[in-house]
């Protein structure tokens, strides 16, 4: 449910992963609720980030994407601000996605730009997806700038300024992974449209990205430390720095272990061995072909894991 106050999307969203059955067919759905339930009740999280790049959105049929939507829905909707992503390389797919979305009961779509835009495209090709995806569903709408990393996917200062003007665009999932690039949207994003919320969503440095200034962020590790996530967020609004760079020392390992080892492409198995290591998840069963992690990988995660979680860090970090 969307808040009435003045800034409405600001805070802090968890990223949510998706349980599936030891096969990788089904969706869990008793632990995807409890998933809902138990991130919603975290004190500083105000919304979920549901069928994301975290939650597999690449990998779910559309039966799948508007079943986790309606789940959310019925667990936390009345609690959480639920964001649906919507991830599809064909408008009119998408447009069904976000379709799908408003009946399930999503207060806003989180569209994400398709993967072979990767290898090219232009200002019209990404303003008419965006168009095309919500002229029906007619919801608040989140974009999504990709990492600097993943070619024509980030979008240029011309579409992000083009997008900026749609009518629906409330926030900004900034993934750019560089700080020099996320202060460079930022600061398009602030002169064009300083109503729409600027969130840092990189994992490995949040920290400095909530330094340069941010509205929130949309982020996978808050669906797995989420009191730390909200705590350094809180840290830096309240210009308490040291105590930000002390919580930015816990978490960063295992930001770095989760995103910054190859192939980037099993992040999302490494978060669900994170919750399975935790005992929230069952298992951490993927869709083919990603595969489960090597058990070496998994006792790397462990390690990462269990400082991010220490008490023993010195000064109280609560």
């Amino acid at each position: 449910m969307i808040p009435s106050h003045d800034a409405p999307f600001n805070g802090i969203y968890a990223a949510t992963l998706c349980p599936l059955d030891a096969g990788g067919r089904h969706l869990d759905e008793a632990v995807l609720a409890r998933h809902f339930d138990e991130l919603a009740s975290v004190d500083g999280i105000v919304g979920l980030l549901i069928n994301g790049h975290a939650g597999e959105n690449f990998m779910l049929s559309r039966d799948d994407k508007r079943r986790v939507v309606e789940i959310a829905r019925n667990v936390c909707g009345e609690r959480s601000i639920i964001v649906a992503g919507v991830n599809a390389e064909d408008s009119y797919e998408a447009q069904a996605q976000a379709d799908d979305a408003q009946r399930a009961g999503a207060d806003a779509i989180l569209l994400f730009p398709p993967y072979s835009w990767a290898l090219s495209t232009d200002l019209e090709t990404v303003v008419t997806h965006h168009r095309i995806t919500n002229a029906n569903a007619r919801l608040p709408m989140m974009l999504y700038q990709a990492g600097v990393s993943t070619g024509a996917m980030a979008y240029t200062r011309e579409m992000l300024t083009e997008l900026l003007s749609l009518p629906e665009v409330v926030a900004i999932k900034e993934g750019s992974w560089e700080t020099r690039a996320y202060e460079a949207n930022r600061r398009i994003a602030k002169s064009v449209a300083p109503h729409v919320a600027v969130m840092a969503s990189g994992d490995e440095h949040l920290f400095p990205c909530f330094a340069i200034g941010t509205d929130g962020s949309l982020v996978s590790l808050a669906a797995v430390v989420p009191e730390l996530i909200v705590s350094l967020y809180r840290a830096v609004l309240r210009g308490e720095l040291r105590k930000a760079r002390r919580i930015h020392a816990r978490v960063y390992p295992l930001a770095e272990t989760v995103y910054g080892t190859a192939p980037g492409s099993h992040a999302s198995a490494r978060l669900k061995a994170c919750l399975h290591l935790l005992g929230k998840f069952p298992n951490a069963s993927m869709r083919p072909p990603i595969p489960c992690l090597s058990a070496a990988e998994s006792s790397r995660l462990e390690e990462a894991l269990t400082f991010a979680l220490a008490v023993n860090h010195g000064p109280s970090d609560s």
